[in-house]
């Protein structure tokens, strides 16, 4: 029976996450990609907190659409840098990186690069 690809990167997600939590003072940076839209979001994955969402961007932002960018490789750094920007609005210095079962390369490792080069460290 053939599995498609879909099903294969939510096997990996499961199984990534299955190893990796965000706390507070390390939360989760999750970076998911679709067709048209990159997202990223600072989770904080404690019990008690239920999965709480510190600071987020996505391509849909008006920062990123006043550069006139695109969600293409220069876009992903763009994004990487505007989500640095907004760990430290948010006072997040450190964060574990959740790939969300894509591969790392492309947007996925654009947005990670940046967001080194901006001061996150992970």
């Amino acid at each position: 029976m053939a599995v498609n690809t879909k099903i294969q990167r939510m096997r990996r997600h499961m199984r990534i996450r299955k190893k990796i939590a965000g706390t507070a003072a390390r939360p989760r940076f999750c970076v998911s990609i679709t067709t048209n839209n990159i997202y990223c979001q600072f989770i904080n994955d404690e019990p008690l907190t239920g999965s709480l969402t510190l600071a987020a961007v996505s391509t849909l932002d008006a920062k990123f659409k006043a550069e006139n960018a695109i969600p293409n490789m220069a876009g992903a750094a763009l994004l990487g840098k505007l989500a640095a920007e907004a760990a430290k609005a948010a006072g997040i210095e450190e964060v574990v990186f959740d790939r969300s079962g894509y591969r790392y390369h492309g947007r996925i490792k654009a947005v990670a690069d940046a967001a080194r080069e901006n001061g996150l460290k992970f």
